[in-house]
């Protein structure tokens, strides 16, 4: 049995301490939360960050929760052994103090306007619910009552849910002669499925009014946290908001409180007896940077240990990839021109991009440049930081690809796209070429592909064998064997007809770094196939015409030789 479970999606603070799950301790954001006296604060991070987790936690400490009952809920207890209760009394006096809104709207993930509105209103009335004993005694006039039990009862009515959030902080108010501390999770998730679903100005319109009203003119509001992956823009959900701190992956504070330190990995990793794994978590989980602080993918980590416990051997894996589509990165490739490919190779090879800055964008503008496609990949986690500059009052980035887990998603849409280009490409001419010997019609055409892909393995000779294969997989009536063994070696390729009649082809592939190599490159490898006999298979079997192909590629050129 191990010492403790690991919570694998286990989102409840409550939940996760109750059943004595692993908890990597994130309490000090109370007391930094009070420091800064955040009045309403936006924290952007990517997806399976902890947001939730943390929000959770934020309730149980402030939050003066009541039972069914009427009696109030100590909670003094879910902290135990924590690091709050070491910060002093300034700050543990605020515990259990204040009447709490908690609502998250990931609910709204849905495929038109009327759901996803729907689905809101009933997270609206579950919280409404959650405080119904506000109607008990005479905090409440009997018209305030009923506008209550009209949104506890749904009704239809679409001025009761504009501001509602506004009006149970101000019940609740009074009745604890207190106010309130509101916390929205996964704000931009409606804004986000309505984007791609084509009701965004209706949804924009629906969660402006609710956030205004919430979030400005609200003078029953103790603090506000807001949490999402992506900063919209004030002109579409925060128009009039100026109030609101941002506090997104580009700054220092509150930077060490969503995902993982370096200290906490391997204090967890040791925890479950996983210390010699601390490398291998590094590379694949490791890289990103929030504000001057190096953090790991929480999700990831958690997996990556679970997996680790239950088999040791176990390989690590991209587990963020499987969290939800990874379409942005699809656009990208699809809609690339050819500098956003340059970029693409340079980034997967382990190089950098330079960019602007837009950390206001609304969804309408993510496709209108590819600056903003390369700004949302950035601050939802596809990207990190390297360092950045200032310039002409912009702010320029230079990012770079996190760890093995994101490059695999980057590598895999690569290799989805070019299999489907393959696909739908007509290859016949270069089939015709091979069997006739036309190297320099061979040549042009694979030239001209090239031109079109994005280059993945760093170029290397893997590429262009995958290219190949990709390439040569509608040849009719032939199979492939690729690094099989034939000879004294294994060819590259080797493609088998059916009918005895028909040439064998053998090829094998270089790859050099300098165009003016690629002729030398040719021989080396058409000297290969003789020199290990790759064909006497072949010619035993009784075929006559064996071609050899040597190809010699570099970058997005290659060259072409034959031998019968």
């Amino acid at each position: 049995m191990l010492k403790r479970p690991i919570g694998i999606g286990i989102e409840n603070y409550k939940e996760m301490i109750d059943n004595s799950y692993y908890y990597v301790d994130k309490t000090l954001m109370i007391k930094e939360l009070l420091d800064y006296r955040v009045k309403a604060g936006l924290f952007t991070r990517p997806r399976r960050f902890g947001k939730t987790l943390t929000l959770s936690m934020i309730r149980t400490f402030f939050e003066k929760e009541i039972a069914a009952d009427g009696g109030v809920v100590d909670n003094r207890h879910y902290f135990d052994g924590m690091k709050i209760m070491e910060a002093g009394d300034e700050y543990l006096q605020h515990m259990g103090c204040y009447p709490v809104i908690s609502m998250s709207l990931k609910s709204a993930k849905q495929p038109d306007y009327y759901l996803a509105y729907t689905l809101l209103r009933r997270q609206i009335a579950r919280e409404y619910d959650r405080h119904r004993y506000v109607l008990q005694g005479n905090a409440l006039s009997e018209m305030e009552k009923q506008r209550y039990q009209a949104i506890l009862d749904l009704e239809d009515d679409k001025s009761l849910y504009a501001d509602a959030l506004k009006f149970l902080s101000e019940c609740l108010k009074r009745y604890h002669d207190s106010n309130v501390i509101i916390l929205l999770d996964e704000y931009d998730v409606p804004l986000e499925n309505a984007f791609f679903r084509g009701f965004y100005e209706q949804m924009v319109d629906f969660i402006r009014s609710l956030f205004e009203s919430t979030l400005k003119t609200n003078d029953c509001l103790q603090f506000a946290v807001v949490t999402g992956c992506l900063r919209i823009s004030r002109e579409s959900v925060f128009t009039g908001l100026n109030n609101l701190d941002i506090y997104s992956v580009l700054e220092n504070q509150f930077s060490e409180y969503f995902g993982f330190t370096q200290q906490e990995v391997e204090a967890m990793l040791d925890f479950y007896e996983l210390g010699s794994r601390v490398q291998e978590a590094k590379e694949w989980y490791d890289g990103y940077l929030f504000g001057k602080t190096e953090v790991y993918n929480p999700w990831s980590i958690i997996k990556y240990v679970s997996a680790g416990v239950g088999n040791p051997d176990a390989f690590p894996r991209p587990y963020w990839s499987n969290t939800s589509s990874n379409g942005i990165i699809r656009e990208l490739v699809e809609k690339a021109d050819g500098g956003v490919k340059d970029e693409l190779e340079e980034l997967v090879a382990g190089g950098t991009i330079e960019k602007p800055v837009h950390e206001e964008i609304t969804y309408g503008e993510i496709y209108k440049s590819q600056d903003n496609l390369w700004n949302f990949l950035f601050f939802t986690g596809y990207l990190k930081m390297a360092s950045q500059r200032f310039e002409k009052n912009k702010i320029y980035l230079t990012m770079t690809i996190p760890n093995e887990e994101v490059k695999y998603i980057y590598e895999n849409t690569i290799e989805e796209w070019f299999d489907s280009q393959i696909k739908g490409r007509d290859f016949s001419d270069l089939y015709q070429g091979l069997m006739r010997q036309e190297v320099d019609k061979v040549q042009n055409i694979l030239r001209q592909q090239l031109r079109k892909t994005i280059s993945y393995y760093d170029g290397g000779e893997a590429f262009y064998h995958g290219f190949l294969v990709g390439v040569l997989s509608g040849l009719p009536d032939y199979r492939i064997r690729s690094n099989r063994e034939q000879g004294d070696g294994r060819p590259d390729l080797f493609l088998m007809p059916y009918d005895e009649t028909r040439p064998v082809i053998v090829i094998e592939i270089k790859s050099v770094e300098k165009l003016n190599q690629m002729e030398e490159g040719c021989k080396r490898a058409l000297e290969q196939i003789k020199n290990l006999d790759y064909a006497a298979e072949a010619r035993e079997e009784g075929y006559e015409i064996i071609l050899n192909y040597g190809i010699c590629f570099c970058k997005k050129s290659c060259v072409v030789k034959v031998e019968v």
